[in-house]
């Protein structure tokens, strides 16, 4: 029996130390295991924080993009704000000097008029003056370049504006039979187009 005891005894003491190892082991494990845990923990907030940073020095270098943008922006706006109130000075500048010039030719006839008003004359003298007036002014209108459009001929509607149209066989298709007011013209741009009467 007592041998039995021994056998009972050596069995347990066995059990136990098979119990504590495994216990062991189980503890070593689960430390194990935790400790892989904090460590991929610890990981991923690094991980976190790389890419936080770097997203905010990703946003620091967009916001000093948009505020080179902006600035860039401002300066265009206003060259822009200056070249149009540039340019709107210089075409009244342009305006002015073009009535200058015009005005210049005209106030002579002017002067002459009222001299002419002035002058107690005949009906020839009063004649004699209208003719150099019209003079004067043809004169003028040729210093400025404007000349008058020759109503002679074919009709032409770029030059020419009918009022009349008669059938008339002693005239050719489409001819100016008479002018009713003159027509002007300064290089290609039409001041005013001729009155005219048409032929057929």
């Amino acid at each position: 029996m007592e041998d039995n005891k021994e056998v009972i005894e050596d069995i347990e003491e066995t059990v136990e130390t098979e119990n504590n190892e495994d216990v062991n082991s189980t503890t070593e494990s689960e430390t194990d295991q935790s400790s892989d845990d904090i460590v991929e923990e610890n990981n991923d907030k690094e991980n976190d924080l790389d890419n936080m940073r770097k997203l905010k020095d990703e946003n620091k270098k967009l916001n000093n993009e948009v505020e080179a943008l902006k600035e860039r922006l401002l300066r265009i706006s206003a060259e822009y704000d200056n070249y149009r109130k540039r340019t709107t000075k210089e075409k009244e500048g342009i305006y002015t000097e073009a009535c200058t010039d015009v005005l210049k030719e005209m106030i002579p006839v002017l002067d002459t008029l009222e001299r002419a008003i002035a002058v107690d004359g005949s009906v020839e003298d009063f004649k004699k003056g209208i003719d150099m007036t019209i003079k004067g002014f043809k004169g003028s209108f040729e210093k400025l370049g404007v000349e008058e459009i020759d109503a002679t001929g074919e009709f032409d509607p770029n030059l020419h504006q009918a009022v009349m149209h008669v059938q008339d066989e002693s005239f050719g298709t489409n001819s100016v039979v008479e002018v009713f007011q003159k027509g002007y013209k300064r290089g290609e741009k039409i001041i005013r187009h001729t009155m005219v009467k048409v032929a057929n």
